[in-house]
């Protein structure tokens, strides 16, 4: 059989999972740059949850790293597009203000963490070392979650709007991060 025909193994899967998580993790950290950036103006009081959850980011792409790294593989070709779309929407929320800021992080986090419950559930047993590596950021992505939906004033304006744009454009990097 040719290389090209060959069924991708579990292992394979996990290092696309990865690359992809690795470059998610990238894609948080220019949020909350972002946000912290022009929070200082709309919502002072969230700098130092933000700067918290980066450092937390910043862990979870060195877990990854790491882990891509011992298997001798790249990061994701989408790596950089997610730092630039990040660091835009972290602005733009920023800009909109606490609320927007808060949303944005709930409505991330939910597909984040759902996608961890699947990626775990396919690699559990089959790829120990990259279940691990997602099993060890799953509490602090709740964390970040929970935290944020605090911060929520329900009814109002930017978690209706931007919940579902914000989802939509998550599902849509990861989608396109597992295909490049």
């Amino acid at each position: 059989m040719g290389e090209c025909t060959r069924a991708p193994s579990v292992t394979d899967l996990g290092s696309r999972i990865l690359k992809v998580n690795h470059a998610g993790e990238h894609g948080a950290i220019s949020i909350y740059s972002g946000q912290i950036a022009l929070a200082r103006f709309t919502a002072p009081d969230l700098i130092h949850e933000l700067a918290e959850f980066r450092r937390h980011e910043q862990r979870h792409r060195a877990i990854f790293g790491t882990e891509l790294q011992r298997r001798g593989q790249r990061r994701c070709r989408s790596y950089w597009l997610c730092g630039l779309g990040g660091f835009l929407l972290g602005m733009l929320t920023g800009l909109l203000g606490r609320n927007a800021i808060a949303a944005t992080t709930v409505a991330v986090e939910s597909v984040v963490l759902r996608h961890l419950e699947q990626q775990l559930a396919a690699l559990r047993g089959a790829d120990p070392a990259a279940a691990t590596a997602i099993s060890a950021i799953i509490s602090d992505e709740q964390r970040h979650h929970d935290r944020s939906a605090t911060h929520l004033q329900a009814g109002r304006f930017w978690p209706r709007v931007l919940s579902p744009v914000v989802s939509a454009s998550t599902e849509a990097v990861i989608w396109l991060g597992m295909r490049l």
